[in-house]
């Protein structure tokens, strides 16, 4: 049998980053791992992150046998990509802000960093403005918020616009907010929740997210495999004896997303 691809998340968010990867590679088997024992990862201290994730995927790695595995997490990619690096003989495909697309396309040259409040303040962040948006003015805004916002909304509940609002004005009413063109999705749970953004948005802004780089990664990566003719019913994997999956059941299988098991 052909071996799977591994996509991983705190929670449901990755699932953003699947949408993307089917695109390219429809027919590709998928296991999508979510700790949801453990989450939001965004409120976690960051040595938590750096032990949990790399012995998380070694187990997860050990059970499936992935082709290769997807960290479709700002945060535990920007924490712990290298430490997971080390400790696994498989390809990793991490997950980053997607700052340099943002800084392409910017008129204003003020761009907003979205993400969770681990992911904002890692120097990766720091490193990323630095090299590929030097000349632009960067506004950071955490909010764990949009990460509950998201999730809820693939349990099929609706938020008022009112609380999208309130977290753009998180960046639109910082110093130079007022001329902020750009807002990178620094979580891959927040492309999930975009046309909310959009319309709770007291203006045009344009939203940038990596995911379409990150399926273009992984197809390259995998560029010599022969996928099988036909999708398969997929795996989707949650950590926690007491997490219940059934309200996830649509949003899972709209995602191809048949079987869930917990770990």
């Amino acid at each position: 049998m052909t071996r799977p691809l591994l996509i991983f998340d705190s929670g449901v968010g990755g699932l953003s980053v699947v949408g993307a990867v089917r695109q390219l590679l429809p027919t590709a088997p998928i296991v999508y791992a979510a700790d949801s024992a453990f989450y939001p990862y965004g409120t976690k201290r960051p040595e938590e992150i750096d032990a949990r994730v790399p012995a998380l995927l070694g187990r997860l790695a050990e059970r499936y046998d992935p082709e290769l595995i997807v960290i479709a997490c700002n945060t535990a990619s920007t924490i712990a990509l290298d430490t997971v690096r080390a400790a696994l003989d498989l390809t990793i495909v991490g997950t980053v802000p997607a700052i340099k697309p943002a800084a392409a396309m910017s008129k204003s040259r003020v761009i907003g960093v979205l993400g969770t409040d681990a992911t904002v303040v890692q120097p990766y962040v720091d490193r990323l403005a630095a090299e590929f948006a030097a000349d632009c003015t960067i506004l950071r805004h955490g909010s764990a918020r949009l990460v509950e916002l998201a999730e809820a909304r693939l349990r099929g509940q609706e938020n008022h616009l009112d609380e999208y609002r309130a977290i753009l004005g998180g960046l639109l009413d910082q110093p130079g907010g007022e001329q902020m063109d750009t807002v990178v999705l620094a979580c891959t749970h927040f492309p999930l929740v975009e046309d909310q953004l959009k319309a709770a948005a007291p203006r045009p802004l344009a939203f940038v997210d990596g995911k379409e780089g990150i399926a273009r990664r992984v197809a390259w990566w995998t560029r010599d495999i022969d996928w099988p003719d036909a999708p398969a019913n997929d795996l989707a994997v949650f950590t926690g004896r007491s997490f219940d999956p059934a309200p996830l059941t649509r949003a899972l299988a709209g995602f191809g997303f048949g079987r869930v098991a917990i770990l």
